[in-house]
Parts: C-alpha cells; sequence; structure tokens
C-alpha cells in the first residue's frame, strides 16, 4: 500500500486519483442526497431540505452507499467518465471544486483536519432536512431552499 500525499488533491488531477484519494474528498456534509429541481427553462438548480430516503440525517453519508444506485436508479455515481453531473453538486462541493480549478475551503476535512469543521461551518446538512419518505413529490417545490456556501 502506497502512502498517501497530505496534500495530494493540490497536485493531482482527480482523473489521477486513487480510489482511497477520490472518496476522501468527500466531506460528508449530505448536501449532493438532496432532492433537486431544475427549471426547464434556465436550466437552474434549485435545492431542497428533503434528502434522499437512503441518507442517515444524522450522520449525512448514505446507508447503502455500495447498493445506492439499485435502490434510487437516478443515485448520481460521481466520476471522470461524466464530468457533466458535478454540476449537479452544490458550489461547496470538492469535486466540483476541484473540476472548477478552485481550491478546498478551510471547513473542509483534509484541510482542517478534523470532520467537525464540516459542521461548524455550517456546511453538513444534519439536523437540517427531511426524508423523502416523509414527503409527497408534489409538495418538493414547497421545499426549496438557500445553501449557504
Amino acid at each position: 500500500m502506497t502512502k498517501q500525499n497530505p496534500e495530494f488533491w493540490k497536485i493531482k488531477p482527480l482523473s489521477e486519483m486513487s480510489k482511497p484519494e477520490w472518496e476522501s474528498l468527500c466531506d460528508g456534509c449530505g448536501r449532493c442526497c438532496l432532492n433537486k429541481l431544475e427549471d426547464e427553462d434556465s436550466g437552474e438548480i434549485f435545492y431542497t431540505d428533503v434528502a434522499c430516503k437512503l441518507l442517515d440525517l444524522e450522520s449525512c453519508r448514505c446507508s447503502d452507499y455500495h447498493n445506492r444506485v439499485k435502490q434510487v436508479p437516478d443515485c448520481l455515481v460521481l466520476d471522470m467518465d461524466h464530468p457533466e453531473y458535478f454540476m449537479f453538486l452544490p458550489d461547496s462541493c470538492a469535486y466540483r471544486r476541484l473540476h472548477e480549478g478552485k481550491s478546498l475551503p478551510d471547513w473542509h476535512p483534509l484541510v482542517s483536519g478534523t470532520t467537525d469543521s464540516v459542521q461548524l461551518a455550517g456546511i453538513s446538512i444534519a439536523g437540517k432536512c427531511i426524508s423523502e419518505q416523509h414527503l409527497h413529490p408534489d409538495e418538493l417545490e414547497d421545499r426549496i431552499i438557500e445553501l449557504n456556501h
């Protein structure tokens, strides 16, 4: 096993990252698991405070990560084969930021050294959303929120 460069994201493009490096970019905020609405005319993406049924609302982690696509067919699996998926991620997301040539924010666990920084920065959706299991899809438009960065 090779030792991971402590700041690999500064020197490696996403396409050259190992699986562990790629996975460590996820800050665990849960924002990617929020239901989104797209304006058909403008293409603008709107976030709601309604999370995927698989999201653990306390830990902000997928409760069945390895089988998520079987249970949620429209779940986006991020990889460099589909860079167009990055536009569906929040501006704060490490994958999107690095893809756009931006740096990781100070609150990101790889920079701060602690996962607590995501919650302290107000980025985590823990305690700020409901599961889609408790909402009729027609009510989604009433749940649009503004995400802080």
